[in-house]
């Protein structure tokens, strides 16, 4: 882990932790179990209706006060959007403003990943069913892209999830 700090150290020296990754990943697991652990209020971020305005709203969110768990964020329409609709709802510029706005509350981006037959299996394991292979790869490699692009702007934590040996949240 980055300086050999474990991920429940980071948690205790940051006002802000964004969960990313696939669906299947282990966000909303670990979610919770660093709220319980550090007292961080945990935001789901569902997905947005379309006529809503992702920026704004994730603005809205970071101007609060206490600390702050995104169980997804404005991150995954980087790479969602592009993958489902061909286009994203947030623009790059959006986004590091946005990384920002994290970082000014002494945050932390995560991404969280694994390999994709993992994932799947996860997926097919906790709802029955799963996208193909195919699909479940192209996500992966769409948040290494974004991350490689955000690690540019900020620290990004990489966590591998595998290794995690993470109990499904359902």
């Amino acid at each position: 882990m980055a300086g050999h700090l474990t991920l429940d150290e980071m948690a205790a020296t940051h006002e802000t932790l964004v969960l990313e990754g696939p669906d299947g990943a282990g966000k909303s697991t670990l979610a919770e179990r660093l709220s319980a652990l550090h007292g961080f209020r945990v935001i789901h971020s569902p997905r947005t209706p379309d006529h809503l305005d992702l920026a704004t709203r994730y603005r809205e969110i970071l101007g609060g006060a206490g600390r702050i768990l995104f169980d997804r964020c404005f991150v995954s329409e980087l790479v969602y959007g592009p993958l489902h609709r061909g286009t994203s709802r947030i623009t790059w510029s959006e986004a590091l403003d946005l990384a920002e706005s994290v970082i000014n509350r002494v945050g932390l981006f995560v991404h969280l990943t694994a390999p994709p037959p993992v994932i799947r299996q996860r997926l097919l394991d906790r709802d029955g069913e799963a996208a193909s292979l195919e699909e479940v790869a192209a996500l992966v490699t769409g948040y290494q892209r974004v991350f490689s692009t955000l690690a540019d702007y900020t620290k990004v934590l990489t966590l591998d999830t595998t290794a995690l040996q993470l109990p499904s949240a359902g």
